[in-house]
């Protein structure tokens, strides 16, 4: 093997003489993303990784493509087709399975703790005080899981948990449906229950209280819920447990006086009337008191029995967005962080925007001009902060403040219905569709919203699948 040798030069360092070799590349700035969600996963996305580091911190390691959560509790998708892992990305991106405990907007430093199951077992071998040249991370003093991250640039896309107004025993009795783990949760324990009441042991009695499904929540996911597994007890469910089916209920409750608030009053009624006719019962304007295992206490009916109870009732502030007092926050949510135009994060001590610090999606609101907590709102907000700091990273000017463009509200009703309105679109026709017109609409819309090629493919498929053959009925 031939070797190269070169003559020292007099007077240089050795430092110098290295740099002769190749010139040392221009440190990139860090982007450090909080969240996968519908915000954050878009930056991840459409952000250049050639001229950022960039960084993602999330306690998962995928992206809830949420529209389809309620098809995937009743197996009508498989969960495959619903999620889009982060991991694609790496190792041009780097990611942690963590969470953001703290932020530090003084000295641009995160407290993150670990969403993996803690190591254990000692390395008798590894010598002491041994540390990775390459590694971005630092041990924070007086923990042995926590860790500390710096950023120059900061997206806070942490989103929002479910709500739960306080609600004793909803914690532990109910289910959510957030994640796909979630709807896995869900599937699970909906096919438990017809095992469950078709043993020969148990009274007809029981089997009511078991096949009785409960759903806490008249906006747009507990509306496709109930309609998900309306769909499923009438198709699959009828054909294999045919004398069960006839036992099984529905039950959709909410405190507000109709389902679908946020929707155009004659879409409300549609929806209204449709779910009366399919025979699932509206509850509205009723309140839960508490919930303990197998039932819950309503203020208007008493104890009411269920086998199953889905909780969706609107969102509640993330641990971290409760942590930070040196930003602003919204008055009103309480769970979201004030934001100016061009989404910088707006602080408290001094009224004026901190340049680095971005915050989007449910995590965040623009002054004087709030808007709907929805996946559309968050996925609008990442393309616009993306391309920004694609611009500000180029050295090119940023362009203007962020304007919202509705694109009009879907939400799918059972039987191959839907009810779309555009009655607020900012562009386009606006009116509103109902029955199959609108279902053809939902379905095309979220087939073409979904993000990678692999799951335009997959989605389709199961559809046809399920048409073909049904539903699997496998609890394992």
């Amino acid at each position: 093997m031939l070797s190269v040798r070169r003559a020292a030069v007099p007077g240089r360092s050795v430092a110098s003489r290295r740099t002769f070799f190749g010139s040392a590349s221009r440190a990139k700035q860090r982007l450090v993303i909080l969240g996968s969600g519908w915000g954050g996963y878009e930056i991840l996305r459409a952000i250049d990784k050639k001229r950022w580091n960039v960084v993602i911190v999330s306690p998962t390691n995928y992206f809830n493509f949420t529209p389809l959560l309620a098809s995937c509790a009743v197996g009508t998708l498989e969960f495959r087709a619903a999620v889009e892992p982060v991991r694609r990305y790496t190792p041009e991106v780097i990611s942690y399975t963590a969470w953001c405990d703290s932020i530090d907007f003084k000295h641009k430093k995160l407290i993150c703790m670990p969403a993996t199951a803690p190591v254990k077992f000692p390395d008798p071998d590894s010598p002491a005080g041994h540390t990775d040249p390459n590694q971005i991370t630092t041990a924070v003093a007086g923990s042995n899981e926590k860790f500390q991250l710096t950023y120059d640039k900061l997206v806070i896309a942490v989103g929002a948990y479910s709500q739960t107004f306080n609600v004793p025993g909803v914690k532990e009795h109910a289910y959510f449906l957030k994640d796909i783990r979630d709807a896995r949760r869900i599937r699970t324990r909906v096919l438990e229950c017809f095992e469950q009441a078709n043993q020969p042991t148990i009274t007809d009695a029981d089997r009511r209280k078991l096949l009785n499904f409960c759903i806490v929540g008249g906006g747009p996911t507990g509306v496709e819920f109930a309609a998900e597994l309306h769909d499923f007890l009438h198709t699959d469910i009828a054909r294999h447990y045919p004398a069960l089916s006839r036992m099984a209920k529905i039950n959709l409750y909410d405190v507000a006086p109709v389902i679908l608030g946020g929707f155009d009053t004659g879409l409300q009624e549609y929806a209204t009337s449709k779910f009366k006719r399919e025979g699932i019962r509206l509850l509205t304007q009723h309140h839960v008191e508490r919930v303990e295992q197998g039932r819950m206490f309503v203020t208007e009916e008493g104890e009411v029995n269920f086998g199953l109870l889905v909780w969706s009732t609107g969102l509640a502030p993330n641990p971290l967005i409760q942590s930070i007092t040196e930003v602003k926050k919204d008055d009103r949510t309480k769970r979201s962080l004030i934001t100016d135009g061009h989404m910088n994060v707006v602080l408290a001590d001094t009224n004026a925007p901190d340049p680095d610090v971005f915050a989007i999606g449910d995590a965040a609101t623009i002054a004087d001009e709030p808007l709907p907590a929805t996946a559309q709102v968050a996925n609008q907000q990442a393309k616009y902060l993306a391309r920004r700091l694609n611009a500000l990273v180029r050295g090119r000017a940023p362009g203007g403040a962020f304007k919202f463009q509705n694109a009009g509200s879907l939400a799918y009703v059972g039987d191959w219905e839907a009810v779309f309105d555009r009655t607020k679109a900012a562009r386009g026709p606006k009116g509103k569709e109902t029955g199959r017109l609108a279902w053809l609409l939902w379905r095309s819309a979220y087939f073409t919203k979904t993000l990678s090629v692999r799951n335009k493919i997959l989605v389709p498929m199961y559809w046809f699948l399920n048409w073909i053959f049904g539903r699997d009925l496998s609890r394992f």
